[in-house]
This record gives structure tokens, C-alpha cells and sequence, in this order.
């Protein structure tokens, strides 16, 4: 060190015993205790001289200490210039802790710049019974309506480093007034920094200085790995900051408290068998909290920094975790720097290591994380902390299934690229894209969604009940058609369109009759065991024919109104608990019995006409089998569109929804009443005016001089395809987005500006996903 430096943490501060008490809890006392340097307290609170500007400087921790020393009269000055807001209020005397059974007792409060003060009244000399210092960090809470009407007082909350005040009074105007007048003193406050965020600054300045660095870890037991609790959070949290919009079914504290529950986590890896839910639950934590992704990052560093045994089964597992961090969250950009500066550190403090290879894999790791709309499944996890990749299998109508290997980065459209190279399907001019598929639905997967997202909400799936709704898989399948009728027959591609083809048929989209239905499930018969055998595998009917179909012939069942008054409906409760309900249970079982029967023999007749058909294709082979099928459904004139169910807002007053098909084709739009061959309109691209999403579940499309309101759960994957279309067809401009209104939609028609707009969503402008085209 040169001569005549005067190091940051060299500097001596002399600091009140109350200040030294806060910094112990906050800085000193999780640390471990200092056991290299002499003073460390010192050290760890002490702040760089430098010059800042007024506007920009951070109200250090040692100047923060000072600052909350505030000496006081006696009693109330009436004149004191100070004062910003004075009154009586009443206050809650038991903590934090809501006790409406204990009337709150009145005190004359004072608000200045510096605290929230309360006396025993407001005479001079009265006696101050206590003060309530305001930092940054102080949080305010508005009026509770629900309190009023339970105790017929406004509440006033305020939340300190160590106390909370409830304060009450019967006048709204008066508890705003306070509110804000708290709140702009709060803001009034300069940021607080913690020991390791002036640590962090520390480390950044003097990083080439390897003596210097050496010093300032040695001295300062917060940087390193501790054994002990933790029991303030590293980084400043608001006081009393509840989380209340933490999405699913865990309840959360304040930020602090959670913190803190993190570290005890944390520490419960080192001894840890099977860590991987462990890990998850913190990494879930952070989803639900992204405040705490910061201090989750610096507590990690902590740990892994000179730990009892370096390279031990404890570090790895901290070391693990760093690595399913990085391929989920990404940390603000003064912990990145810092994390970086950790992860060189290890690559050159222990080079060849196993926690160099994980320094090496979180540095690539960081620069492609942008972010995850769920945590890591079991299995992903269980892979990152191999430092490996996922196996990814993509299921291909008529071909076999393909097998992927994907990163916690990989995006559905680098997997469909991917596979329209792999299937030699570059040249075609049809779109293609990975879809999320069961048995009763199915929808793409947008072009910017990580496949491992897909994979992680797969795997929560499987560990529910879902009888009625299998857990989805992944195919791959075509996401428009620009051209059907030049698909060589014996290419893969019209494989995958016969395939899609047969799955619109099964799913009511090929509005047909019912002798033609049964001609092309004798075909698929034929496509998949050739000539008719008795010893060929026969596929269930459902896979074969539209169960709809069949459904339709079974009577309705009775329609029973209603009970009118509260009387009758009360005597229906009372027999339907009673014999007379065991007689109508029996009765529903006994025609449930009888509608089953009468389903198996309508499905029987209908399997012998299949086969009667079946038999008549003697001697056609699988390629004309599947030939003459597409070209069966290619009659109807809506094949190559893609079908939306949707709602219809009719323009005349007084008339409901009209549920209808959307067809979505490469040259126009078409409206299709569900079940007939012909479209009720049909709308070309240049008739269109304007598209886009009305409101979350209401799509509109402007064509001339009218507007078509459509309800339907699927807005975004419409205004996806509509763009898709329009740039395969070489559009000059894509539509730009636009704000949704924020009135009501109207039954009335009405002309809106010019020009396309499209779907909120960015990734709706993106190029089709696997498409040659760009």
C-alpha cells in the first residue's frame, strides 16, 4: 500500500451506544465476530470520503446513526418551527398487535422532519412518552375502510425500524392528512445503505488491488461465510412492507422477516441429503417476492466466500444453487457487478475446482437469463446442478417422437426451428410450431417462451388430480397453411398434414355428414393396417369418428324448472336429503345405466359401418389411403384456416352472443355458425381495417365501416396468427400497438382510425415461429 494512504476502512467513527447497539444487529452480530482485525465494527460501518452531489448522495450508515440522535425539549413548543403536523390522536398501546377489545388511549402527536413524537398533552413541559425516528425505510399505511366499519375509528399506521403506531381517529380527512404529511417526510429521507451495500462500493473501487481486497475481507466477517443466524437482512427492506399481491397459495411476512427465514434455509442445505425442494422452495420464494432476488444473490456470495471447507458437499450446495439462480433470475446491475467479481475471485483463488466450473457456468449463465415465468422443475434443477442440458421429447404427428436437448434458455422457436431443419422441412412455404396438446386441447407455444417453463408447469400438472384433463405434451405440427395443394404425397410434411387433418375431424372441425365421417374413418383404417383383417388392431371408436356424433343421437335430457319461491325451493332441499333424495339418485344412476347402453349400441352399429366401408378399400395402399382422406376434407371450403371458438356481439339491441367459428386463413377471415359447411361471411385482408385485443377476453376486428366484437379466451393467439399471416404475405407494416380503450365495448358499431393493430403482446411481432420465412 502506498505510503501515506488512508484506506476508507481505516478511518475511525465514533458512534453513540445506541448506534453501536443498531449496528451490532444489523451488521456485526451475524457476522460471527471478528476474530482477524481488531475494531471490525469500525471498519464495517465505515464510509469512503468522497464528495456527491446533494441530490444523488445516500445517506451513509454512520451519518444515518448521527442524524437519528434528535435531542428534544421537555415538552411541546407550540412555535417550534419544526413542527410540520400536530394533533391529538389516539393510539393502539399493544405493538403492532390489533387489539380491538382495548379502547386506544389519546396522546398530543407531533410530526417534524426527523420523528413522529407523542405527548402526554399538549401543554408545555408535558412529558414526551415516545418518538418514533423516520428514515427511508419507515413505511405509512392509508385508512382502512374495513376498520372503520368494525370500530368506527380511521387508522393510521407507522412503521419504524423497531416500533409500529396505530393511531386512530374519528375524522377521515384528519387521518389523510397525517398519512401524507408521514409520507412526505419518509420521502423527504435520503437512502439508507447497509454495511455490505458500502462493501460492495468498496470491493468495486479497489478491485485491482489484491492487497487492499485481501484487507477488506479479512476485516470484515459480513463478507464472509458464517455458521451463526442471521438477524438483520443485508440489504435495506422497507419496515413493515407486507407483501399482499404474492401470487398462489403461500402467505408471506414483511420482506425483512423473509429474508432472514431465507438464511435459515439456506444454512439447512449444507446438511441437506436430497436438496433439490429445498432449492426450489427459495427459488419459488424469489418468484413470489422479486424484492428478495438481490439479497438471496448476496447472501449466497457470502457463504461461498472463504467457507470451512471449500469444495465440500455443504459449499457445492450453495454453489448449486447460485447456478439455479442464474438461469432464473438476474440480479440489479450493483449485485451483478459484484457477483461477477465473486465468480473470478473463486475461478482464481481455486482454478480447475468444481466451484470454478460453476463460477464459469453462472457467468455464461447470466448473460442470457432475461427472466422466468415459473421456477425449475425437479428435474431441471437435478440437471443445472449436473451442469447439463435437458432432454426435451417432441412429439411429431406421423413420425416418430424427437428428441431435443434444450437449456433453461431455450426459446419454442429455436426448438421448431430446430426441428423444420432436422425433418427437411426448410423448403416449405407452411408455417410450423411447437404446441401444448392433451386430449382436450390444444394451443401454441409463443415463439419468446422458454421451453423450460412448459416443461415446469408439465411437471406441476402431473402432480395433481387430473383425470378429467390429462397433463399436456409437446408436438410439433403445422401453425399455418400458405399452400396444401403442393405437398408431394410421399414427404413428411403431408404425413403431418394428414395427421392434423384427421385431428380436426376428430375434434368437430370439419363440418360434414355423417356418411362421410364414416368413409374417412375407414380410410384411416386403411392407413394405418391396410386391407381389412379380423386379427388387425382396431384402434377405439373415439379415435376414429367425432364422439359428438354419436352424443347427438342420444335424447336430451328433461329439463326440470326451477323452484319459484323460497318455500318450494326449501322443500326440494328437504326431500332431496331425505328417501325421496335416494329415490331421484337412484333413478339418475338408473338413466345414466341406460344412456351408456344406448351409447355402446350406437357406437357399435356405427364401428360395423366403418368396417363395411373398411372392407371395400382392398388393395389401396397406405400412401393413396391417406391421399384420398386429405382430399375428402379439402372439400370443405374452410380446410387450411385455423378455427377459434368465439362469441359473436350482435349490433341489434337486446340480442345475446351468438357463438360462432373464427376461421383464420392466409388470404381472409371467415365466420362459420358451428356445424355448417358454408361461411356465414368471409373477409379478405384488405377489407380489414384494424385488429387487435379490445380488453383480455374481447378481440376486434374492424372491417370497412364496422366493428366485430368476439369474445373468447384465446385474444392473443388470434392477433399472433392474424400478424403471422400478414408478414408471410410480405406486409409493408406490421401494426403497431395500441392502448386498449378504457370504455366498456358497445354494442353499437363504430369506425376506428385506420391502420392494424395488433395484440399487446411483444412477442405477437415477432417472425412465425419455424418458419422459413423472416
Amino acid at each position: 500500500m502506498p505510503q501515506g494512504f488512508s484506506a476508507p476502512w481505516q478511518q475511525d467513527v465514533s458512534l453513540s451506544l445506541w448506534a453501536r447497539s443498531w449496528a451490532e444487529e444489523e451488521a456485526y452480530s451475524h457476522a460471527g465476530g471478528s476474530q482477524d482485525c481488531q475494531g471490525s465494527l469500525e471498519v464495517s460501518l465505515s464510509q469512503p470520503t468522497r464528495s456527491s452531489s446533494g441530490s444523488e448522495r445516500s445517506l451513509l450508515v454512520a451519518e444515518e446513526m448521527r442524524s437519528l440522535i434528535v435531542e428534544k425539549g421537555p415538552g411541546p413548543v407550540e412555535d417550534d418551527p419544526d413542527v410540520l403536523v400536530k394533533g391529538w390522536l389516539q393510539r393502539e398501546m399493544r405493538g403492532c398487535m390489533k387489539t380491538p377489545w382495548i379502547r386506544p388511549r389519546k396522546y398530543w402527536f407531533v410530526l417534524t422532519p426527523d420523528s413522529l413524537d407523542y405527548y402526554s398533552s399538549n401543554e408545555k413541559g408535558a412529558r414526551r412518552l415516545g418518538s418514533l425516528v423516520l428514515t427511508s425505510l419507515c413505511s405509512v399505511l392509508w385508512p382502512d375502510k374495513q376498520l372503520y366499519k368494525e370500530m368506527g375509528y380511521w387508522s393510521v399506521t407507522v412503521f419504524g425500524r423497531k416500533h409500529c403506531y396505530r393511531l386512530y381517529t374519528e375524522h377521515l380527512n384528519e387521518a389523510v392528512r397525517w398519512v401524507c404529511a408521514v409520507q412526505k417526510v419518509i420521502d423527504s429521507k435520503a437512502p439508507v445503505q447497509t454495511p455490505t451495500q458500502l462493501l460492495m462500493r468498496d470491493v468495486e473501487e479497489h478491485r485491482d488491488s489484491p492487497e487492499v481486497l485481501e484487507q477488506i475481507y479479512r476485516c470484515n466477517p459480513i463478507l464472509r461465510y458464517t455458521s451463526g443466524p442471521l438477524y438483520a437482512p443485508l440489504l435495506p427492506f422497507p419496515y413493515g412492507s407486507l407483501d399482499q399481491s404474492a401470487p398462489g397459495p403461500r402467505s408471506y411476512t414483511t420482506l425483512r422477516d423473509e429474508a432472514v427465514k431465507l438464511f435459515n434455509s439456506l444454512q439447512q442445505l449444507e446438511s441437506e441429503r436430497d436438496p433439490v425442494p429445498l432449492m426450489q422452495g427459495v427459488l419459488q420464494t424469489c418468484l413470489d417476492l422479486p424484492p428478495l432476488v438481490d439479497e438471496i444473490y448476496c447472501q449466497l456470495v457470502k457463504q461461498t466466500t472463504e467457507p470451512p471447507a471449500p469444495g465440500g458437499q455443504g459449499d457445492l450446495h450453495y454453489w448449486q444453487l447460485l447456478t439455479c439462480m442464474s438461469c432464473t433470475f438476474l440480479p440489479s446491475p450493483p449485485v451483478l457487478r459484484f457477483l461477477r467479481f465473486h465468480l473470478d475471485r473463486t475461478e482464481n483463488r481455486f482454478p480447475a475446482s468444481e466451484m470454478a466450473k460453476y463460477a464459469c457456468f453462472i457467468r455464461e449463465a447470466l448473460g442470457k437469463t432475461k427472466g422466468r415465468e415459473c421456477v425449475p422443475s425437479l428435474e431441471e434443477i437435478l440437471v443445472l446442478m449436473q451442469r447439463q442440458e435437458m432432454i426435451c421429447t417432441v412429439h411429431c404427428p406421423g413420425a416418430p417422437a424427437c428428441s431435443v436437448a434444450i437449456s433453461s434458455h431455450t426459446t419454442a422457436e429455436e426448438v421448431a426451428q430446430e426441428l423444420v431443419s432436422r425433418l427437411g422441412l426448410s423448403q416449405s412455404p407452411n408455417l410450423f410450431a411447437l404446441y401444448e396438446q392433451s386430449r382436450r386441447r390444444e394451443q401454441p407455444v409463443g415463439s419468446a417462451t422458454l421451453l423450460a417453463d412448459v416443461l415446469t408447469r408439465f411437471e406441476n400438472l402431473a402432480g395433481e388430480d387430473r383425470e378429467q384433463d390429462p397433463p399436456c405434451r409437446l408436438c410439433f405440427k403445422h401453425y399455418g397453411f400458405l399452400d396444401t395443394d403442393n405437398v408431394p404425397r410421399d414427404s413428411l410434411e403431408f404425413a403431418l398434414l394428414f395427421e392434423q387433418a384427421h385431428e380436426m375431424v376428430l375434434r368437430g372441425y370439419v363440418p360434414t355428414s355423417e356418411e362421410t365421417l364414416q368413409t374417412l374413418a375407414a380410410l384411416r383404417l386403411q392407413s394405418l393396417n391396410s386391407d381389412f383383417s379380423t386379427h388387425a388392431p382396431f384402434p377405439r371408436l373415439e379415435e376414429l369418428f367425432p364422439a359428438h356424433v354419436l352424443h347427438a343421437r342420444l335424447p336430451p335430457l328433461p329439463h326440470r324448472p326451477p323452484a319459484k319461491c323460497r318455500g318450494a325451493r326449501l322443500r326440494a332441499g328437504l326431500l332431496a336429503g331425505g328417501l325421496w333424495g335416494q329415490a331421484l339418485a337412484k333413478q339418475r344412476a338408473q338413466r345414466d345405466q341406460r344412456l351408456r347402453g344406448r351409447l355402446r349400441e350406437e357406437g357399435a352399429s356405427t364401428m360395423a359401418a366403418i368396417v363395411e366401408k373398411w372392407k371395400l378399400l382392398q388393395g389401396m395402399g397406405r400412401p393413396e389411403a391417406m391421399a384420398a382422406y386429405v382430399a375428402l376434407v379439402r372439400e370443405w371450403p374452410g380446410f387450411g384456416s385455423t378455427l377459434f371458438d368465439v362469441d359473436l356481439h350482435a349490433s341489434p339491441v337486446g340480442s345475446g352472443p351468438q357463438r360462432l367459428w373464427l376461421g383464420i386463413g392466409a388470404k381472409a377471415v371467415s365466420l362459420y355458425k358451428p356445424g355448417e359447411p358454408e361461411p356465414l361471411d368471409s373477409f379478405c385482408y384488405g377489407r380489414i381495417s384494424s385488429f387487435g385485443a379490445f380488453d383480455s377476453s374481447t378481440f376486434r376486428l374492424s372491417v370497412e365501416d364496422r366493428d366485430l366484437l368476439f369474445e373468447t379466451s384465446q385474444v392473443d393467439e388470434i392477433a399472433q396468427l392474424l400478424n403471422t399471416y400478414l408478414a408471410s404475405a410480405g406486409a409493408q407494416q406490421l401494426p403497431q400497438p395500441q392502448e386498449p380503450p378504457t370504455s366498456p365495448p358497445t354494442l353499437e358499431p363504430t369506425v376506428l382510425p385506420q391502420g392494424l393493430c395488433p395484440a399487446p403482446e411483444p412477442w405477437q411481432h415477432r417472425p412465425p415461429v419455424g418458419s422459413s420465412h423472416s
